[in-house]
């Protein structure tokens, strides 16, 4: 307490001069309309400044509430859109087939890797949530792999960044499909390969997915075509595709559940077996 009296007592002529200083800025500002304004306004500048600042430190740490509603409402979305084009489908008395039905389950990616030869990806939904094994994974921006093994409350499975699987794509402005397979260099761009010569050929082509599997539906974005040539001998391009997810912040992943999946399988196998039907 000592202490603190003498500081005050030292530096009482500037303590002093604050305080005559604060009061008259305050009669300053109060009996003159110009000052007081310009107060007012300074002030309500800092105010919003301020406010602005914190809102956004708010929202920074909301992002994760923000992004988990947004990929459950897609999903959402998704499941709707299909159950549309199912019932319009069936109102014109088409058949639809065995993989054109799917329904779509958000999950947070919590591990994912890009700079091995064989890249995984796991997620925090597993067999409570419908999650099975060869089922596909996308994001908002495009396909990212296929679930390869499943626990009750998680699963893991192979990103697009792994060359132990390749998947069927085709260019979307004329059909032609052929099998894309990640080449094991950049994370960023993957190769699309059986597309014949003759074949119309453009950098910037969307490549989407063919629909020829109950792992995909047909449409979804893989990327762009980048560069392409044409070896020596060959009857077939090889394209190079950048891929249009980015696998390094690539967070909210969606689940596709081929709900007639399990039935196509069995007409395959009873194909492959001599069977009649299944």
């Amino acid at each position: 307490m000592r202490s603190l009296f003498r500081l005050l007592v030292k530096n009482y002529p500037f303590l002093l001069f604050l305080f005559l200083e604060v009061i008259s800025v305050v009669f300053i500002v109060n009996y003159n309309s110009f000052q007081r304004s310009r107060y007012l306004n300074t002030s309500n500048a800092i105010s919003a400044s301020l406010y602005s600042s914190y809102s956004s430190v708010v929202q920074y740490f909301g992002l994760k509430k923000v992004n988990k509603h947004l990929m459950e409402e897609n999903a959402l979305l998704r499941n709707r859109i299909d159950q549309y084009e199912s019932s319009l489908l069936d109102s014109v008395r088409l058949e639809t087939s065995s993989d054109s039905t799917f329904r779509y389950i958000p999950a947070r990616v919590v591990n994912n890797s890009v700079n091995r030869q064989q890249n995984y990806i796991t997620l925090n939904r597993g067999r409570k949530h419908g999650v099975k094994p060869d089922q596909g994974i996308i994001s908002s921006t495009g396909i990212v792999g296929i679930v390869t093994s499943v626990s009750e409350s998680y699963s893991m499975g192979l990103s697009v960044l792994n060359p132990r699987w390749s998947i069927s794509a085709k260019l979307k402005k004329n059909g032609y499909y052929g099998s894309l397979i990640w080449n094991g260099k950049s994370y960023k761009n993957a190769e699309l390969g059986d597309i014949p010569f003759h074949v119309d050929v453009a950098v910037g082509d969307t490549i989407v997915t063919s629909g020829y599997s109950s792992v995909f539906p047909e449409g979804i974005l893989v990327g762009k075509v980048e560069s392409f040539t044409q070896p020596p001998g060959e009857n077939y391009y090889v394209i190079n595709v950048e891929l249009s997810t980015d696998f390094k912040s690539v967070t909210w992943v969606e689940v596709i559940d081929g709900i007639k999946s399990d039935e196509l399988e069995k007409l395959k196998q009873a194909t492959f077996n001599g069977e009649d039907g299944i």
